[in-house]
């Protein structure tokens, strides 16, 4: 005989996961919080410090409280340093590599994409390994070209080395190949050439792939340091990250000078984090349709 009861089975069971379903949501919330905070305190302490006096900096280094508040460190940063020059060969130094990296990528993306010819295949093989290749390994190679071209010690020295980026033309190669056939025949059928095609039908098609190339190739030469360690001497040279190791090292003196030292660092790091902020949506666009690619 059927035991009759006041309510369904499902909807039972699902009344009973419903409690279960809230603790494990809480769990997970609670654990992204705390790992967001972990991640988020070294900047919280950066800022802090940034805008304490040296003995409060020294005495208390992990309190994110600045105790008084006072902007002798910023102050100290462009009257004391060569912060200045360092920033503005940053600055010339990522516009030029960002906007040829851009550009270069997507023209050899574009070329094994779409176009037929002999060796595309392992040409774009050799792509992929170079993408396996720690860049530790290229400096001493590096090094020793630059030297043997001439461009040791310059502002080419910095650039040309950067503007090819293996990662940057498999980005570029993927998205292009999501995008259909037959936009580019209907451009061909009224008359336009190849690189025709390609700037003006499917480059503009390329937006969201174009603005993560563009952060990751500002994010990267922004703060690239082992190259300009290897491709420069001269302290006229120096870009942000290269000053900044030689603040760290104690070129100033003494003392630990947190407030300087990180207020400097937090400088460096404002425009990428900016430059992110801005364009976050499309960046995560880009890689979510790579993603649909793969």
């Amino acid at each position: 005989m059927a035991v009759l009861t006041d309510r369904p089975a499902p909807v039972a069971r699902r009344r009973d996961r419903e409690p279960r379903a809230r603790v494990n949501r809480f769990f997970g919330y609670a654990v992204l919080i705390f790992f967001g905070l972990v991640y988020l305190y070294p900047f919280v302490i950066q800022l802090g410090n940034s805008f304490k006096t040296e003995p409060d900096a020294a005495a208390n280094p992990l309190s994110p409280i600045p105790d008084p508040i006072t902007l002798a460190g910023f102050e100290r940063i462009f009257a004391g340093t060569n912060f200045p020059l360092w920033l503005g060969n940053s600055v010339l130094v990522t516009v030029l590599v960002t906007v040829g990296r851009v550009f270069f990528a997507s023209l050899a993306g574009y070329a094994l994409a779409r176009l037929r010819f002999r060796g595309r295949t392992g040409l774009f093989a050799a792509v992929i390994a170079v993408m396996a290749v720690p860049p530790v390994v290229l400096l001493i190679p590096k090094f020793l070209v630059l030297n043997q071209l001439g461009l040791y010690d310059s502002y080419a020295g910095l650039v040309v080395p950067l503007l090819a980026d293996a990662a940057g033309v498999f980005i570029m190669k993927q998205f292009f190949e999501s995008i259909p056939v037959s936009v580019e025949e209907a451009a061909r059928i009224d008359g336009a050439g190849v690189f025709r095609t390609f700037w003006s039908v499917v480059l503009p098609m390329a937006r969201p792939a174009l603005i993560t190339l563009t952060i990751l190739s500002f994010q990267g030469s922004w703060n690239e340091f082992p190259h300009s360690l290897v491709s420069v001497q001269d302290p006229d040279l120096f870009t942000l990250p290269r000053g900044l190791a030689d603040l760290v090292s104690g070129s100033l003196g003494k003392g630990t000078q947190y407030p300087l030292k990180l207020g400097a660092a937090l400088l460096a790091t404002i425009p990428v984090a900016v430059l992110f902020l801005i364009f976050q949506r499309y960046f995560v666009r880009g890689a979510n349709e790579g993603a649909d690619k793969e």
